[in-house]
């Protein structure tokens, strides 16, 4: 009997929608002209980019010239943090984000660090969302970057940042000119209704891959009059703020995945809500000592993340592919270590719960027989491991 296989691993990546593909498939052919060329095949790319930009644009209720295509979500966020701290040096060489960034963003702010920026970290507590009162304890007359996540890609809760974006503009106001903000919007973006006008942001990272379009596509959003220090350079495309030839089907796909994101926006959230909650439900009433981590209330709805006491995630993680079932430990973009994840750690939780952590991510295409498969399997999983582990035999 073959074995059933079961993707409960979203928030790493997404299939691609099969109506995704046929459009990129037809771009791949028809649109084969380099979209900086004059002639008619270079204007037949060239327009196809600008359709695909305007659903990208539509997605977050901004202009279509406000967004500049990229490789992924690692380049938007590199693009943004980089591209405004080299801008403003003058202004300033202090950053404020948050514990639980992304290591595309957690990264560059070290790398920052190095070349003498100073980084403030925001603390997120218990329930995995940063205090306003802690951003504005932060903030300093050379603050030039408030780079804070709109939604954690491990335990999906959702950052205040429209309270931000509020904060930022209240501080230009009152003469803090040099100060901008930036949200990595990459779990968010087709997962909630976004609007860059509501949050306040002046630049917003986003990713082909999340929202079942491939890998290889992703956006950047920058605010009108932003000033952005290029990071590729060489050429003129993206309004010099990104050279190189576009990726015109991957571009094509990704304003596909857009449109059809934001037409099918409720009933995926509704679809991924109903499946989350049914999960749940299951493993509080199958499994024992379990912990839900992040709030509750204030998260994504495709996304749930669960410590299992007294086993490790790496063990249970292997024991659901043997059985076809595929979840995450984690950001994909930081797997192959022991270490416990820093996002769980940032909770105030100890390692053994840390190191115990699993997320499963659902998405529209997974059903509700997939879901009670994967409960069935990880029952079996954890009380086969627990019998095994010596921290059940200590805690007992």
């Amino acid at each position: 009997m073959p074995l059933r296989r079961v993707y409960l691993d979203n928030s790493a990546t997404t299939p691609v929608d099969p109506r995704v593909a046929a459009v990129m498939s037809r771009a791949v052919v028809e649109n084969f002209g380099n979209a900086s060329s004059v002639h008619g095949f270079g204007q037949q790319a060239r327009a196809a980019i600008d359709r695909a930009r305007r659903e990208v644009a539509a997605l977050i209720g901004a202009r279509q010239n406000e967004i500049v295509f990229t490789s992924g979500g690692t380049e938007s966020n590199n693009l943004a943090i980089r591209g405004i701290c080299e801008a403003a040096t003058a202004h300033g060489r202090h950053i404020i984000t948050s514990v639980i960034e992304h290591p595309s963003v957690a990264g560059v702010c070290a790398e920052l660090e190095k070349r003498g920026w100073q980084v403030t970290r925001l603390p997120v507590y218990g329930n995995g969302i940063v205090g306003i009162e802690d951003l504005a304890a932060s903030i300093r007359p050379d603050t030039i970057l408030i780079s804070v996540m709109l939604a954690n890609n491990e335990i999906g809760t959702i950052q205040p940042v429209n309270e931000i974006g509020a904060f930022v503009r209240e501080k230009r106001t009152a003469g803090h000119k040099h100060l901008w903000f930036h949200t990595d919007a990459v779990q968010a973006a087709g997962r909630l209704p976004l609007n860059v006008e509501e949050i306040g942001c002046d630049l917003l990272t986003m990713s082909g891959h999340k929202l079942y379009a491939p890998k290889g596509i992703g956006a950047l959003y920058v605010r009108r009059g932003v000033r952005l220090h290029g990071q590729n350079v060489g050429g003129h495309q993206e309004r010099e703020r990104r050279a190189g030839t576009e990726n015109v089907p991957g571009i094509v796909a990704f304003g596909e995945a857009a449109k059809l994101a934001r037409e099918e926006l409720e009933q995926r959230s509704l679809h991924d809500r109903m499946l989350r909650d049914k999960f749940e439900g299951a493993v509080r009433e199958r499994i024992p000592d379990v912990v839900m981590n992040g709030d509750p209330e204030l998260r994504l709805s495709h996304l749930s993340n669960i410590s299992f006491r007294f086993i490790e995630g790496e063990g249970l993680l292997i024991n659901l592919d043997l059985e076809g079932v595929a979840v995450s430990t984690g950001s994909a973009c930081s797997s192959g270590t022991l270490e416990p994840s820093p996002v769980i750690r940032a909770l105030g939780v100890d390692d053994e719960r840390a190191r115990g952590s699993l997320r499963f991510s659902f998405g529209k295409d997974n059903t509700e027989a997939e879901v009670d498969y994967a409960v069935e399997v990880l029952a079996r999983a954890v009380e086969r491991l627990r019998s095994l582990s010596p921290l059940t035999l200590v805690s007992h």
